[in-house]
């Protein structure tokens, strides 16, 4: 019996969008923020609005191949701000901030439709709630789940910047279960790519997937799409979640 439900942040919680304006804007916003602590960045915000994303897709495939989530400092001096010449012990002090930065203030953010009433339904059914994320800030989960309204309903927040660990290692999700005492035939995962969410959830031999739509994240998983991969379940909105899972009880209970 399914005892806890777990789910990714972006893309699941929520759903994100850029732009080249959006670039550029952010491009600015960081070259005066690391002004403030005396780290000037030469070329302008135009050169920076077309490396960094270049230099992020590098670093999230390098990622990609030993799952491990380096340190923020580490993630700003060998490959966002490569070009740059900045030392890791130079960016030390703030590099979380910056972190949270690119992960909060980078993209357009759109919460999911039904989000909290979702997350407040599963706690009424008597279910524990999680969150396995990953991502480079150590603290802008939090804030998103605050902003949301529903950090309070969450057991355990779990991310790959805390952790050094990224989906779709088991081995990260063998940290929730610790953190909830459950075993894997006890718990659902909710996420939107194949490459992380659903592979990472049958690499830990959890009971229940749920894969929600993203049309945003596409290219993340071409040439998975007939690879034998699926989610128990593909739902286009968070509200279809609880039903799923009485459904589920309700066969087990008939079996």
């Amino acid at each position: 019996m399914i005892q806890a439900v777990l789910f990714d942040l972006g893309g699941t919680l929520h759903q994100s969008s850029a732009s080249p304006e959006r670039d550029l804007w952010f491009a600015r916003r960081l070259i005066e923020r690391l002004a403030d602590y005396g780290v000037a960045l030469e070329g302008g915000p135009e050169l920076l609005a077309q490396r960094l994303p270049v230099n992020s897709e590098i670093y999230k495939h390098r990622s990609e191949q030993d799952l491990r989530e380096l340190p923020s400092a580490e993630i700003w001096s060998r490959y966002f701000l490569r070009e740059y010449g900045l030392e890791r012990e130079r960016l030390e002090p703030f590099s979380e901030e910056l972190s949270f930065l690119y992960d909060y203030e980078r993209p357009r953010v759109m919460r999911r439709p039904h989000l909290k009433e979702t997350m407040e339904q599963l706690k009424a059914m008597g279910l524990r709630l999680g969150v396995i994320s990953n991502i480079i800030s150590r603290s802008v989960v939090r804030h998103f789940l605050a902003e949301y309204g529903i950090e309070e309903l969450m057991d355990c927040v779990i991310t790959s910047a805390e952790t050094g660990i990224r989906k779709p290692s088991p081995e990260i999700f063998r940290i929730a279960e610790r953190a909830l005492d459950l075993k894997p035939e006890q718990l659902c995962y909710v996420g939107d790519t194949i490459s992380r969410d659903v592979i990472g959830t049958r690499n830990a031999g959890w009971r229940l997937m749920i894969q929600i739509r993203n049309p945003g994240i596409a290219h993340r998983d071409a040439g998975l799409e007939n690879a034998g991969y699926a989610p128990d379940a593909l739902i286009e909105d968070l509200e279809e979640i609880p039903g799923i899972l009485r459904n589920l009880d309700q066969r087990n209970q008939s079996a």
